[in-house]
């Protein structure tokens, strides 16, 4: 990827990119103290210690925050769905962005649940980007403004969930991960939102084409991102950005949300560090992507709905984790008595 100023709209992502701040230590040396005079025998709340330990050093403080947390989620429309390649028709991007604002979706009501913020991002829904298998789906410039407009989610959290909705999305999210780490198209591909075998096959073709087309740019993830991407997947990329450079630390949600992730992680192997996968979603290439970007998911319930329903749910977890070590006693404080020294 060539990194000299052009003047370019992609050349200050790319200048942010290579400023991403790393964990602060101070934080976690605080936690792992506190954590030891929990009233606990040491690491018997497994990973939640982890968790914590994890909120602390990307929030960059301690105690780690965790009543401010905000459900992110993108909609956007796509051109490959002319290849007939989606289980439902377009329209029905918009039909469930008036669901989630109508509180009728099931991410309203574990945001409910969980008492999670969500904020809805439509993207030009009335306009769907170009079909990939015959052109970029977004200009430079286009797909630059649309992550900076991403970036926006992250305005009053402590902790942010990215999800998404876009009818054929799945295909793109395939596109991306062939585009980014090659194997071969049927690797990437799964049923999304319920085609059956004609329709996985018809993915893997689309994206066998597509990639073809753009061949020769690929080397450069941001032109991965707007030649094979959306505008929902340029979005949740730039949320995700300005959440490192804010010291927020992220909650991914399923197959899609992550591939538009590892546009960062290629670009640096570190970029996702302040990142947990949410859940393991049912769509088969999820598991392989995770292993690509090292993300271990908190929960695997075999959820494959998308619109941030497993991060939601994963916040719930986080938010405990924050709970129990910003509340417990400690062994001073509650009178009881520590492990003997040996």
């Amino acid at each position: 990827m060539t990194n000299a100023a052009s003047g370019l709209p992609f050349d200050d992502i790319r200048k942010l990119v290579a400023e991403l701040p790393g964990p602060d230590q101070d934080a976690v040396a605080a936690c792992r103290a506190r954590e030891g005079q929990l009233t606990k025998p040491p690491g018997a709340l497994g990973r939640l210690e982890n968790l914590t330990e994890w909120l602390c050093a990307w929030q960059a403080q301690h105690p780690p925050k965790a009543e401010r947390v905000v459900v992110a989620v993108f909609a956007g429309n796509h051109g490959v769905v002319a290849q007939n390649v989606a289980a439902y028709p377009q329209e029905v991007t918009t039909q469930m962005v008036a669901n989630f604002q109508n509180n009728g979706a099931a991410v309203n009501q574990i945001c409910k649940s969980f008492d999670l913020g969500l904020k809805v991002f439509e993207l030009a829904l009335e306009k769907p980007t170009r079909d990939i298998t015959e052109d970029a789906a977004l200009e430079e410039a286009e797909c630059a403004a649309t992550m900076a407009y991403g970036m926006e989610a992250t305005e009053g959290c402590d902790i942010l969930c990215i999800g998404e909705m876009g009818i054929g999305n799945t295909t793109i999210a395939a596109a991306i991960c062939h585009g980014l780490f090659g194997a071969e198209p049927r690797d990437w591909v799964g049923p999304g939102t319920g085609v059956d075998s004609k329709g996985v096959e018809r993915k893997a073709d689309a994206i066998r084409r597509a990639v073809a087309l753009h061949r020769a740019h690929l080397k450069d993830p941001l032109e991965v991102l707007r030649r094979l991407g959306g505008r929902e997947l340029a979005a949740m990329a730039g949320a995700v950005l300005a959440a490192r450079l804010q010291r927020i630390p992220v909650v991914l949600d399923g197959y899609v949300a992550t591939a538009a992730a590892a546009v960062l992680f290629a670009m640096r192997p570190d970029a996702l560090e302040h990142c947990v996968a949410g859940h393991l979603s049912a769509e088969p290439a999820h598991r392989r992507l995770l292993d690509k970007l090292g993300l271990k998911p908190i929960l695997e319930l075999g959820m494959r709905l998308g619109e941030g329903s497993g991060a939601a749910m994963a916040a719930g977890i986080l938010k405990t984790a924050a709970n129990l070590h910003n509340g417990m006693a400690t062994f001073v404080s509650a009178g009881v008595s520590n492990k003997q020294e040996e």
